[in-house]
């Protein structure tokens, strides 16, 4: 038996004759129910695989459960994916399934590996497919790999570009190339084999080959024999087992859901907690850096309607506590600041040529057009709209307390002359933070303990219950 004869993975497909000419138009939208389901399956995949990453580690096996599962998904992918943006090359609906399917036309094998490498386990998926990210990236797409953790997802790049020829072509003369079909199988086979290998599903490296056409050319063994050994003998795929049923689906499905919400929610707690105790400053306030504003006009003026958000909560000042702009001057006529209700605001400055406060791109200003207008009747600081207000030169710091309303805040110079140029800075001394992280602590400790709790207990009864 020659090394290209030997392999865990088998990839087969048949190319079905007469194709449709324009149903290919149209498959994208028929497979969005599929992609739907495929994406809280991916979800789960993601779960289940570092629960066998763990077992492999620790007991150097895969479990038999959780294989029969993320077999199942990246059938259902495939088999999607060559109905759909990867082959294009059946007309027939694929059914939801995470089984074999032997009848349809495109199918998967990968055999159950008795044993794992527990050393590879830790490399293989991210070091030793580094390669073949690298192809991938370009048979795929900018995706890369990540890519192929979908049911469209063998679709984009040179792949993509293939397939787009043969459709093309089978528009107008109603014929699949043959050659075209087996180039596009032989690329699709790659990706599958390598999405195995980093799936944790196999220890035998995907070759750096391309084996065309739709039938697989490698036998399906388990392993690969080493030279002082014959080589293995062919392992018969194993019937399938109903041990996956749509109950148990869903329940790993919601189960894995909880987990990566309790673990976002962990994370998102984390981050805020180092914010708060980490991120004030010497009076307390968590503030953003200093950044310079700019604007054509005699104001800049930020969107009411940001802060008429934060304004909605009756414990405001609970909440968000004091707010603090801090603005420095970059002209010797000094600088102005001053918060006031939206309506006051706006009936001040609509005769005033104003700019919008958009936040900066990046450490260069950032200019915005300037709404028509002529310079204020009088100096911002004589004005009697403001409920707090900062002027002078140098830098200036205003205080608010915020209240239930809608609110603008306004930047001028203080002299009421144009073009207004300030470095702000933002800052709040949000005493409701730590409640806000502690929440999250509650919120993703209990998601976590229980969708760990309904994957275990899914695995488990699908274990529990083979035939």
């Amino acid at each position: 038996m020659t090394l290209a004869a030997r392999a865990p993975v088998r990839v087969d497909a048949r190319l079905d004759a007469p194709l449709s000419r324009w149903l290919w138009l149209v498959k994208w939208v028929l497979v969005i129910p599929h992609l739907v389901v495929l994406t809280f399956l991916w979800v789960a995949f993601a779960v289940v695989t570092v629960v066998a990453f763990v077992a492999i580690l620790v007991a150097g096996r895969y479990p038999r459960t959780i294989f029969d599962f993320t077999l199942g998904v990246l059938r259902w992918s495939w088999r999607v994916s060559y109905y759909a943006t990867g082959a294009f090359g059946t007309d027939r609906y694929p059914p939801f399934s995470l089984g074999a399917q032997p009848d349809y036309p495109a199918t998967l094998d990968i055999a159950y590996p008795e044993h794992l490498s527990r050393g590879l386990v830790l490399v293989k998926w991210w070091l030793l497919a580094i390669p073949h990210y690298l192809v991938l990236g370009f048979l795929l797409g900018g995706g890369g790999y990540l890519a192929t953790r979908n049911g469209g997802g063998l679709g984009g790049g040179l792949i993509g570009l293939l397939v787009l020829f043969a459709v093309v072509i089978l528009l107008f003369t109603g014929r699949y190339p043959r050659g075209l079909f087996d180039l596009v199988l032989g690329l699709d086979r790659w990706v599958l084999r390598v999405a195995a290998y980093v799936a944790l599903m196999t220890d035998s490296y995907p070759p750096f080959r391309l084996d065309l056409g739709g039938s697989d050319p490698a036998t399906l063994v388990v392993g690969e024999p080493s030279p002082e050994q014959p080589p293995a003998p062919v392992a018969p795929v194993e019937p399938e087992r109903p041990r996956w049923t749509a109950g148990r689906v869903v329940s790993l499905v919601l189960g894995s859901v909880l987990v990566l919400g309790g673990l976002g929610s962990l994370g998102a707690g984390t981050a805020l907690l180092v914010v708060d105790t980490q991120g004030r400053d010497a009076a307390g306030f968590i503030a953003t850096p200093a950044q310079r504003f700019t604007g054509g006009g005699y104001a800049l003026v930020a969107d009411p309607m940001r802060l008429r958000q934060a304004a909605g909560d009756a414990d405001l000042p609970g909440v968000v506590g004091q707010v603090r702009v801090r603005a420095t001057a970059t002209s010797a006529s000094g600088v102005f600041v001053g918060i006031g209700p939206s309506t006051a605001v706006q009936t001040y400055l609509a005769p005033v040529a104003h700019s919008s406060l958009a936040p900066p791109s990046s450490t260069e200003p950032t200019t915005t057009r300037v709404t028509a207008g002529g310079p204020p009747s009088t100096p911002p600081e004589q004005e009697s709209v403001w409920v707090a207000k900062a002027s002078g030169s140098g830098s200036q710091e205003l205080l608010w307390a915020p209240a239930p309303g809608d609110w603008t805040l306004v930047v001028m110079n203080a002299d009421g002359s144009r073009p207004v140029v300030a470095d702000l800075s933002f800052g709040a001394t949000a005493p409701g933070l730590s409640a806000v992280w502690a929440g999250l602590f509650g919120l993703g400790g209990t998601a976590l303990v229980l969708g760990s709790l309904v994957v275990a207990l899914t695995l488990w009864s699908a274990s529990g219950r083979r035939r």
